[in-house]
This record gives C-alpha cells, sequence and structure tokens, in this order.
C-alpha cells in the first residue's frame, strides 16, 4: 500500500520539490531582470499616494478601481475600511500623482457618489517604511526558525538526533516560503498581481503553520519510537504519519474551503494575499508530510551527500 511504504519514494518527493522551488527562482530571476525586483512591488513598497475617502451611499469596488483605472492607474491597491462611523469609507493607494491629478480623481470619485464633507485624506506614502517592515519580517522568520530549532532539540532530547529534527522543520519551512516567493513572482508577471504589505502578512502565517504541521508529525514519531523499539526506522515513520495524516489534512482543508470561497466571491483586492495563503498551506501540509520527513529519514539512514557522517 502507498502510505505503508511512503516514506521508500523520499528521492521523488526532493525531485518534485526541486522542481517547483527551481521554476520558482527562475521565475524570479526573470523578475528581477525586467523589473529590477523579485517580484513585481506594489505601492507599498514602491511608495506613492494614498487615499481615504467616505461616500454618504454604497458603492462597489468595481466603481472605485473604474475611476483610477480611467485616471491611467492600472493597479490601484483597494481596502474597504470598517469601523466605527466607517460606512462606506475606502483607502486607495496608487502611484505618485500630482496634486492635479489627485484632485481629478477626487472629483471623479465624488461623481460617482457623493464623498462625505471634509473626510477626503490624500496623503504621500514613502516605500521606506515598506523596506523597514519588510526587514522586520525577515528577522522574524530567521528568530522563528532557530527559537523552534532550539525548542525541538530541547523537547525531542530523548531521541537520537535531536538536532536533525529541529533542522529538518526549519528546512521544510524554507520549502514552503521559497514555494510562496515563485507563485508571487509568477502571478506578477502573468496576473500583475502586485507585492504589498499583504504578502508579510501571509509569509508569516504560512511559516507558523508550516512549523506546526511539521512538529506534530515528529512529535507522533517521537512517542512511536520509545512505544516500538523493534520496529525499523521507516516504519515508525510510516506509521506516524499514517495517524497524524488525518488530523494535518482536516485542519488545513478547512482554512482552504473558506480561502476557495473568498478567491471566488470575495473582492479583488485581497484575492492575491487569499491566493499567496492558500498556496502556501497546501505547500505546508505537503512539506510536513512529503519533505520533512522524508528529509529527516534520509539524514538517519546517511543518505544526504552533504552531511554524511
Amino acid at each position: 500500500m502507498f502510505l505503508f511504504n511512503l516514506v521508500e519514494r523520499r528521492k521523488s518527493y526532493f525531485i518534485f520539490s526541486s522542481i517547483i522551488i527551481g521554476l520558482g527562482i527562475l521565475a524570479m530571476i526573470y523578475s528581477f531582470i525586467s523589473t529590477g525586483s523579485p517580484f513585481l512591488l506594489g505601492v507599498d513598497f514602491r511608495g506613492g499616494a494614498r487615499f481615504e475617502v467616505q461616500f454618504t451611499e454604497p458603492v462597489t469596488e468595481t466603481a472605485v478601481e473604474e475611476v483610477f483605472v480611467d485616471a491611467g492607474i492600472t493597479n490601484p491597491s483597494i481596502i474597504a475600511l470598517r469601523g466605527e462611523n466607517l460606512q462606506n469609507a475606502w483607502q486607495i493607494r496608487t502611484e505618485t500623482l500630482s496634486p492635479e491629478e489627485a484632485q481629478a480623481i477626487e472629483d471623479a470619485l465624488n461623481d460617482i457618489a457623493p464623498l462625505v464633507p471634509d473626510s477626503t485624506q490624500v496623503e504621500s506614502v514613502s516605500g521606506t517604511v515598506a523596506g523597514e517592515v519588510t526587514n522586520a519580517a525577515f528577522i522574524a522568520v530567521i528568530v522563528a526558525g532557530l527559537i523552534i530549532l532550539v525548542y525541538i532539540m530541547v523537547v525531542f532530547r530523548q531521541v537520537p538526533n535531536p538536532f536533525r529534527y529541529g533542522a529538518c522543520a526549519v528546512a521544510a519551512m524554507v520549502h514552503d516560503l521559497f514555494v510562496i516567493f515563485g507563485v508571487a513572482a509568477l502571478t506578477g508577471m502573468f496576473l500583475g498581481w502586485e507585492v504589498d504589505a499583504l504578502f508579510l502578512t501571509a509569509v508569516l502565517t504560512v511559516a507558523g503553520f508550516s512549523l506546526q504541521d511539521t512538529i506534530v508529525v515528529f512529535d507522533r514519531i517521537r512517542e512511536n519510537i520509545s512505544k516500538r523499539p523493534l520496529e525499523k526506522y521507516e516504519q515508525v515513520v510510516n506509521r506516524s504519519i499514517l495517524e497524524t495524516v488525518h488530523r494535518s489534512l482536516a485542519t488545513q482543508l478547512n482554512a482552504m474551503f473558506i480561502m476557495v470561497a473568498i478567491l471566488l466571491f470575495g473582492g479583488a483586492s485581497i484575492k492575491p494575499f487569499i491566493a499567496i495563503l492558500f498556496v502556501g498551506l497546501l505547500s505546508g501540509t505537503y512539506s510536513s508530510i512529503f519533505t520533512a520527513v522524508p528529509l529527516l529519514v534520509a539524514w538517519e539512514k546517511n543518505e544526504l551527500p552533504f552531511l554524511k557522517a
């Protein structure tokens, strides 16, 4: 049966992951050559203008977007604002505009529905702030990886080579991040989706989900090693995957169904974020079973050429 021999096919999983990540890296290289960045950067990173407007009556996101498209702005970032006294309020980020262009857009917005008097704000947005947030997110991912590595080494100290469990969990997380980086590059090339501040949120969320899924499987391996000391390591690992796969799938599928619904029926401005998050969670579910665990088995079997004892 396939599942009872899952880790024996580890070379196939490594090849598949290498192809996916390799294609993503090529997409990022192509994007860097053509745009100067691995991804198609949004206003949050390039800098530009930010509009905050509130209408006296309901308007659709499509109607707001058409105003900016008619003004020659092809990819405005539009977010509906929610909160007390914020009915029919929107935030729109665009490329840098002159005062005259901003005023013309404000007048056009007022034409589709009257604006609340004295509620409109137009400000310049600096890409420097987003750069600082990006650095903070990058540091957060590194720190999270180091903390998980130390945590697993402490919790798994009763099993042989606990460092390997932590290293494989972090490797699976890096695998998932490269997958979503590649997807971000590809969607920027073919769909024109820009990377904005929400992308950083997706990166941190995917990193957390990836580590959580992997730790669940590794924890069951740790338990079964002590319960079944006479079984071969591959059998213990296969058994552990079978015992945890239903939990991982149930948890992730619930989230994925909601994301699919948002992708189909949600607003256009949130779709890039949800799509990246969906791919990241899908990759996290895959990597916890088909990357982290097979990598651990290959390491234990001394099959990794750069880590041979």
